[in-house]
């Protein structure tokens, strides 16, 4: 059994564009692997463990469980460990740290959701939320988005937003601004992201502020339930997590991402589509992340 750090998985230097290839494969097989649903546990308030498992196609050979824990006080607030078995033998082949994995590979769906999704034209992406998932998102994204001028829009808060600019500062097409209300967040706005893990109240309750076009991805889902009754299309990584939202049985429509990757819905109707993509997190992700880094390492 090999014990794999994060400090083990960042000498790989894995560029943000294969996290998003790894997110698009795993996507791709997600009908094939076993998959249940995951159990989450409260010890006090808003304090989780989550807990993930998959059993891969029989072609890899691997099962993985993924334990996630949310501990308020702790810094950072989220942390990940992973075990990697060999599935025909039940051999543990890997006790990993999966922090970066977590990260990754919620920055990779989100980007290729955003790549997947948004209107062809889009120009205009906002951000509420800019800790290590946002970063992590923007770096994926500009991996795999063409190369022209985009304006991003950035919550103010405390002085992330600055910093956020600084560890871009590389792209000369990026034109950042930070806005200090949610609404102008949210105005002509393509793209929004939020990234935050708390909060209390819904965001932005004027219908009439999110465009026509516009494509919503709230990561940790919270702030936006109101846009569940108005967006045209709900799209999600599983229907198990969002089946018990509130509106559910309001959606307007309702497709798992991987059915647009697969070829058997489109990705849009129209350019004036509003949808509203919710990613919860699939164990599927981490643990064809940690066999791929296992692999990886084995050389």
């Amino acid at each position: 059994m090999r014990e794999i750090t994060n400090t083990d998985i960042l000498s790989l230097n894995i560029p943000s564009e294969q996290c998003v290839s790894w997110v698009r494969e795993s996507f791709c097989m997600k009908y094939e692997a076993q998959l249940p649903p995951k159990i989450s546990l409260h010890p006090q308030g808003n304090d989780f463990f989550n807990t993930m498992p998959c059993l891969l196609p029989s072609q890899y050979d691997r099962f993985g469980v993924k334990v996630v824990s949310r501990i308020a006080g702790n810094k950072p607030s989220l942390h990940s460990d992973l075990l990697l078995y060999e599935a025909s033998t039940g051999r543990l082949l890997s006790f990993m740290e999966a922090d970066w994995i977590t990260q990754m590979r919620t920055g990779a769906v989100a980007a290729l959701t955003i790549q997947t999704l948004q209107i062809p034209n889009a120009s205009v992406y906002a951000f509420v939320g800019l800790g290590s998932t946002a970063i992590a998102t923007m770096r994926c994204l500009m991996s795999i988005l063409p190369k022209r001028d985009i304006v991003c829009k950035l919550l103010r808060y405390k002085q992330q937003g600055e910093q956020f600019i600084a560890l871009f500062s590389e792209y000369s097409n990026i034109h950042f601004e930070i806005v200090d209300t949610h609404e102008a967040l949210v105005e002509n706005s393509d793209v929004l992201v939020s990234a935050v893990t708390e909060m209390p109240d819904l965001f932005c309750t004027a219908e009439h502020a999110y465009k026509k076009g516009m494509l919503l991805v709230p990561i940790h889902t919270r702030g936006f339930q109101n846009c569940d009754l108005f967006f045209d299309h709900v799209f999600a990584d599983d229907k198990g997590h969002v089946r018990g939202f509130k509106y559910f049985d309001q959606f307007k429509q309702f497709h798992e991402i991987s059915e647009v990757l697969l070829g058997k819905v489109p990705a849009r109707l129209n350019d004036t589509e509003r949808i509203l993509a919710y990613n919860i997190g699939l164990g599927l992700h981490d643990v064809y992340f940690a066999h791929q880094i296992y692999e990886l390492l084995k050389k």
